[in-house]
């Protein structure tokens, strides 16, 4: 006997209540798909966005808070690397570049962010359009900080978060503006200043934009580090008698104290020879790989915690249902029973059963699937925006093996009803 038709006629008497079932299902099976996949990207992305770095020197402190200035340009209150620190370590042999790192200043919500052109041509692999920045008052873009080239912006003090609003930060204007317009953006500029936490600097114009990196840099407005020791009245880092030129060589008499310094060793033997090196009572060297290690590894049982308490939700969803299915499947008791007096074999009515709800469960499963990974993309894409960090979710083994545990436990659970409606006797069912 073919149990099918009977399904299909039960579908469509009760086809309002089983949907119902299986959007439940999907949604309980999307949100632990959009969980460990979108896990998975923010492990991917973040590590990705400090692969550029090879390694960072700082002064002594949280590697974790220096990680997350440097890499995700979210900078926090920390100490400086001594100026005599610096200019031993700018007179390491062993590097490539050495690229002194500085913050405190913002444009519409944007970091900016001093330091050298050769960091900046390594971050992006080449820029996308213009050139790099030549003299203290340029400046080179991210891909995405949307800031045409040519256009002259003023910098102000302060986190990007304290002036957010392009209303009250200052606005950008070209250099080709007449006389008029130059008076009017003297009467914005005094207009601009008299707000709070918006102390201008000296405004630079955009002369390059960078290649796309996935990374927080790509919103950045990037300046000469001489822009900043500058801006916040500190040595220029060169003597007096070279003018305003940028760029190594730095005068070692003449270098400020920094946030932290990115090091592009020449080789590996070097990489780990400069960190142990610079590990002492004034700096602290780091791979980022190694503080990401350790979140990664915290985020992991984090993720292992949240994953085991999705599959329990799940699971008690599916029992929640599994107990309305049973009130559904009841109220058609009298059919099922003139089944059996009709000559059904018990078995045919237990695998209609164990069919019909089985069904439900996989339906709502195998919807949720792809409903989880829309859900995590849309996530990705609100936290890319906030961070600049590009992240893609995709389904893994790990999705695999949940929805499959999750079909194989229902298939067991589904025994539940279809015992239950199988052992229950023809006569008492008929009344």
């Amino acid at each position: 006997m073919n149990p099918f038709p009977i399904i299909l006629a039960a579908l469509r008497r009760s086809w309002l209540t089983a949907l119902l079932f299986i959007c439940i299902i999907a949604a309980t099976v999307a949100l632990g798909i959009a969980i460990s996949a979108q896990e998975r990207a923010l492990r991917q992305g973040s590590g990705t966005a400090a692969d550029a770095f090879d390694l960072i020197v700082a002064a002594p402190g949280s590697q974790t808070d220096v990680l997350f200035s440097v890499v995700y340009l979210d900078p926090t209150a920390g100490g400086l690397l001594s100026p005599e620190l610096l200019a031993a370590l700018m007179a390491e042999e062993r590097a490539d570049f050495i690229a002194p790192i500085g913050f405190g200043d913002s444009y519409l919500g944007r970091q900016v962010v001093g330091t050298t052109a050769e960091f900046v041509d390594h971050l992006g692999g080449g820029l996308a359009e213009g050139r790099l920045f030549a003299a203290r008052q340029e400046a080179v873009v991210g891909a995405a900080a949307g800031i045409p080239l040519g256009t002259t912006i003023d910098i102000a003090h302060g986190d990007a978060g304290e002036v957010g609003d392009a209303d009250h930060a200052g606005d950008a204007h070209d250099h080709d503006h007449d006389d008029d317009h130059g008076h009017a953006h003297d009467d914005d500029h005094a207009e601009e200043a008299q707000q709070p936490h918006q102390h201008l600097h000296d405004p630079v114009t955009v002369v390059g934009r960078m290649q796309p990196t996935g990374t927080s840099w790509d919103r950045a407005v990037i300046v000469p580090i001489e822009y900043t020791w500058h801006a916040h009245s500190l040595p220029l880092g060169h003597a007096p008698e070279e003018g305003e030129r940028i760029g190594p060589p730095f005068a070692a008499q003449h270098l400020p104290g920094v946030p932290a310094v990115v090091v592009k060793p020449q080789n590996y033997a070097a990489a780990y020879d400069l960190r142990s090196r610079w590990r002492g009572e004034g700096s602290t060297a780091f791979f980022p790989a190694e503080v990401l290690a350790e979140l990664y590894g915290l985020l992991g049982d984090v993720a292992r915690i949240m994953s085991a308490l999705t599959l329990a939700a799940q699971l008690l969803v599916v029992a929640a249902i599994l107990a309305g299915l049973l009130a559904v499947l009841d109220l058609q008791r009298q059919r099922f029973a003139v089944l059996r007096a009709l000559g059904a074999p018990g078995r045919f009515i237990f695998l209609t059963v164990w069919l019909y709800v089985a069904l439900l469960i996989w339906a709502g499963t195998l919807i949720g699937l792809p409903l989880g990974l829309l859900v995590a993309g849309g996530v990705s894409s609100v936290i890319s925006a906030e961070t600049g960090i590009a992240m893609t979710p995709r389904i893994g083994l790990v999705e695999l093996r949940l929805i499959g545990l999750l079909l194989a436990l229902s298939l067991i659970l589904s025994l539940v009803p279809a015992r239950l409606i199988y052992r229950r006797p023809v006569a008492e069912a008929l009344r």
